[in-house]
């Protein structure tokens, strides 16, 4: 819809002076659409003017009380809000660094976040005290804290820095410590448009995104909601009762959410009529889902590749995933795929390789630690991968995931997808473990749906009849449910080993 003209005015005017970056997009929305609501969350709702006018008492309050200066990293260690947006955007108006915080980490990784950043402060809810009292930086909480500091700040407003400021994501830390990315600002609209070629959002978008903003799916959610003038809706925690409530309440017209809460949306069994849109990503979306998902909720789903470091991949359409379960989808305009084999080199179709990939939106590189591995302008993504014939991209599983077991290459990958087709199975996860004779061999962890019985036998039978004789798991356990981060991540060494089992059927 056409705006006025005098607000059209202002809305270029603040893009040309703080760029298409959080703090720029804000203040151009703010000048075109002031009465919009900017973020619902489960107790408030603010306009644009009003989260405009919030971020420029905090921005103010941070200088003058904590001397907060340009690259200065702070941190957010929230539940998705009103108050972490608040949060993240006036830090970047600053010319400093908003470090996102996972969490679900434990004391002693937040602590080493704290000392590899360099933090100077730190932000947090307040029902995350218990983990923040050791750590060794000043704290604020994004409750009570955060309005005394901007009660009496000043809203008048500051000069864009000479550097724009920017958003740091942390890696999944699955592994150990977690490291910083330092994500990049788009320096135009084109980001924007190579999205909504593939998914098909509008300005003006009611968005619910139950994706952490910690996290990059989230993150990314955010930036395009803030990018199409549309109302960011969050919640601090995912329920599916309470999440389709609120799509209904508010008319919400578009889903960002990660594969396991699609799942539990799907086990609550209520449509939401209003969505146009699921849009899926921030881990590997099992074909079977895929397809049942879509069979409940309509023929609306897109699944959305891509990394911490790499930005998005590629986009698989709803057609694609009927007619290709479990596929990644096509690169979108700009974005360079490569397949290669361990010496750099191309593989034909069908061959698996490893993952390369690069667009305008790559990351800056990482706060700590190396490089990311790179060749002729793509970077690796740590997965491997294949493309069919047709020219899609299936994610074949990570690279120090695949397992070799009596001289055969095992991708569990592709064994999860065959067992998440029975019906019975809720969420699986397959992984190498020690092997006396052949070094390594599958296991596999179940959850079944609630009532459903299954035994091992089926299990491996099924498996047999799918896919080559090293594929099928020498073993199988049975769980109440998988261990999994705030992302939604299977976290693989949280897994039950042999030993902790009394009563198993294998």
């Amino acid at each position: 819809m056409p705006g006025r003209p005098d607000r059209v005015v202002r809305q270029l005017a603040a893009l040309s002076r703080w760029g298409f970056g959080l703090a720029g997009e804000l203040r151009s929305t703010a000048a075109r659409c002031p009465d919009r609501l900017a973020v619902v969350d489960d107790t408030h709702a603010v306009t644009y003017a009003e989260l405009d006018l919030r971020v420029r008492r905090l921005a103010n309050a941070l200088r003058t009380a904590y001397g907060v200066r340009p690259d200065d990293p702070i941190g957010v260690l929230c539940h998705n809000s009103v108050s972490m947006v608040e949060v993240m955007i006036a830090v970047v108006t600053l010319g400093a660094r908003a470090v996102l915080i996972n969490t679900g980490l434990a004391a002693t990784q937040l602590e080493a976040v704290v000392q590899r950043q360099g933090l100077k402060l730190l932000f947090h809810d307040e029902d995350l005290l218990s983990l923040v009292t050791a750590t060794t930086v000043a704290r604020i909480t994004a409750g009570a804290g955060l309005a005394q500091l901007t009660a009496l700040a000043p809203d008048n407003d500051l000069r864009p820095p000479e550097q724009a400021g920017s958003v740091v994501v942390l890696t999944s830390g699955t592994t150990g410590t977690p490291k910083g990315a330092r994500r990049r600002n788009p320096d135009s609209l084109a980001p924007l448009a190579v999205v909504v070629s593939r998914i098909p959002l509008n300005a003006g978008e009611r968005m619910f995104v139950a994706a952490p903003l910690f996290h990059t799916w989230g993150l990314a959610a955010f930036q395009l909601c803030l990018a199409m003038r549309g109302t960011l809706h969050v919640k601090r925690r995912f329920d599916p009762a309470g999440a389709i409530a609120h799509i209904g309440q508010h008319q919400c017209t578009s889903l960002f959410a990660v594969p396991v809460l699609l799942q539990r949306l799907l086990e609550h069994g209520e449509d939401a009529p209003t969505l146009k849109v699921v849009a899926s990503s921030g881990s590997a979306l099992p074909g079977p889902l895929g397809i049942r998902f879509m069979q409940v909720f309509g023929h609306k789903l897109y699944n959305l590749y891509g990394s911490t470091e790499a930005s998005w991949v590629s986009i698989a359409t709803p057609d694609d995933l009927v007619n290709a379960p479990g596929t990644a989808g096509r690169p979108p305009h700009g974005t360079r795929v490569a397949i290669v084999d361990n010496r750099g080199k191309p593989v034909p179709p069908g061959r698996i390789g490893r993952i390369f990939a690069g667009n305008d939106m790559m990351f800056e590189g990482y706060t700590d630690g190396p490089p990311r591995e790179s060749t002729e302008g793509l970077i690796a993504t740590g997965d491997l991968g294949h493309v069919d014939r047709r020219g899609l991209l299936f994610v074949d599983g990570r690279e120090d995931d695949m397992v070799i077991s009596g001289g055969e290459n095992v991708y569990p990958a592709a064994v999860e997808d065959v067992i998440a087709g029975l019906p019975q199975v809720r969420e699986v996860a397959v992984a190498g473990v020690p092997d006396v004779e052949y070094g390594e061999r599958l296991a596999a962890w179940i959850a079944l749906h609630r009532g459903e019985r299954l035994n091992a036998d089926a299990v491996k039978e099924y498996v047999r009849h799918r896919l080559a004789r090293f594929s099928v798991p020498r073993d199988v356990y049975f769980v109440d449910a998988l261990p999994r981060n705030a992302t939604g991540k299977i976290v693989h060494r949280n897994l039950p080993r042999p030993d902790e089992f009394t009563d198993v059927d294998i």
